[in-house]
């Protein structure tokens, strides 16, 4: 990685809001807040700070790294439409990392990524990632979890770092499962002409 890069990563694929800053080999910012909704309103400020707390500004940086999912789907949309905005904006590539890279990172074995119902995301090495039940996926062999989004969004921007100048793709979110919500099912409603 070259030392003079300047990488910001976040995330807000759960219930956080987290942010990370990368000179070079060095983290030299990072923040986490908990929340379960609000990172919309939240994150623009969050990442403001992140900067200011290294003395950074937005035309310093290199790249942006971003995660994009398997997780919440409106955190996800949040994150990825932010770093897709930023980058256009300061026409520097951004690069969208998934949970199950981050996790590989971080740590070995089968990368899960906790969703509601006592379920997990998986990504089984030749397989599609799926959801399944947390259960079921402990018999598929020893499971990377985490549960800290510093840790994670850290693990982000390293992986950023190294794929920034070979990416041409904007990044896209990662859905595993289908949205909850559906197109209603009821007839639309007849149109007169008057």
């Amino acid at each position: 990685m070259p030392s003079d890069q300047i990488i910001l990563a976040f995330d807000t694929s759960a219930a956080h809001c987290a942010a990370a800053l990368l000179r070079g080999d060095t983290i030299v910012a990072s923040r986490t807040e908990p929340m379960s909704r609000g990172q919309a309103e939240r994150l623009m400020p969050l990442l403001e700070e992140v900067l200011a707390q290294a003395d950074c500004t937005w035309r310093d940086l290199t790249a942006i790294g971003v995660g994009i999912g398997p997780g919440n789907f409106t955190g996800i949309r949040i994150s990825v439409s932010a770093a897709r905005g930023l980058a256009l904006g300061l026409a520097i590539p951004a690069v969208g990392v998934s949970g199950f890279d981050a996790l590989a990172k971080i740590g070995g074995g089968i990368p899960a990524i906790r969703a509601p119902r006592e379920q997990v995301y998986v990504a089984v090495p030749d397989q599609n990632p799926a959801l399944v039940a947390q259960e079921k996926a402990e018999s598929l062999g020893a499971l990377t979890l985490n549960d800290d989004p510093d840790l994670q969004v850290r693990a982000i921007a390293r992986l950023a770092a190294q794929r920034w100048s070979t990416t041409t793709l904007p990044p896209a979110p990662l859905y595993v499962r289908p949205a909850d919500a559906a197109p209603s099912k009821d007839s639309p409603p007849v149109l007169l002409d008057g």
